[in-house]
């Protein structure tokens, strides 16, 4: 079989995706403590550990056959590689979501006068979701805390990831919509997936028929 160039995420997406390959025959004893180090080099593969939102790049430029990373990061991209399976971990949904409470206030006014904020780390996806409501509604790029938005009245609503919706309401909001499910991808490199199709193809089989 031939060795792959894989890339993994930091972050929670890390230990069940090690362990998804721990199961399917990977020696990952090397990403079980990698220290400081961001390459690590076993029998069967080559892990490069990189940032959620680098993972698809590296993919698509060919530094790695394939990597690992959620749906989340790309939908707010746009690359050209290969999706190849649908991990089913990590999962978490898009929602908008605004006050439970909403009434008065510069929300009112923006209502009355005017578009609507959006509030969001992934304003791709919030456009992408705007287009095909058909609503109009200006966004705002945060970096985090986005259930603040609403509160302070920055914004009237907020486009986020939410597993539980517990933040959600620890802030007072509510879910308004779900825009899509978001779950962990392998995706490939076109080229990648041509010369070591026999390899990443096996890889595919275990990880579907993996318990």
């Amino acid at each position: 079989m031939s060795k792959l160039k894989i890339a993994v995420s930091k972050g929670s997406l890390l230990e069940p995706v090690i362990r998804q390959l721990s199961d399917v025959g990977f020696d990952t004893a090397p990403l079980s403590d990698p220290g400081r180090r961001l390459r690590l080099e076993t029998a069967d593969a080559e892990y490069v550990i990189c940032r959620a939102t680098d993972v698809p790049t590296f993919v698509e430029w060919g530094a790695v056959d394939i990597g690992f990373v959620g749906s989340d990061t790309l939908m707010e991209g746009d690359y050209d590689i290969f999706e190849l399976l649908d991990l089913g971990i990590g999962a978490c949904r898009f929602v908008l979501a605004g006050r439970a409470d909403a009434s008065g206030g510069a929300q009112a006014a923006r209502r009355e006068n005017g578009p609507r904020r959006i509030a969001t780390k992934y304003p791709k996806v919030a456009a992408d979701y705007l287009e095909r409501c058909g609503r109009q509604a200006e966004i705002i790029k945060l970096y985090g805390s986005m259930e603040l938005a609403p509160l302070v009245g920055l914004a009237d609503e907020i486009v986020d990831l939410t597993a539980t919706g517990r933040t959600l309401a620890d802030n007072g909001l509510v879910e308004l919509d779900e825009i899509a499910q978001v779950s962990c991808r392998l995706i490939a490199n076109y080229v990648s997936y041509k010369i070591k199709s026999a390899t990443i193809n096996e890889l595919v089989e275990r990880l579907r028929n993996n318990d």
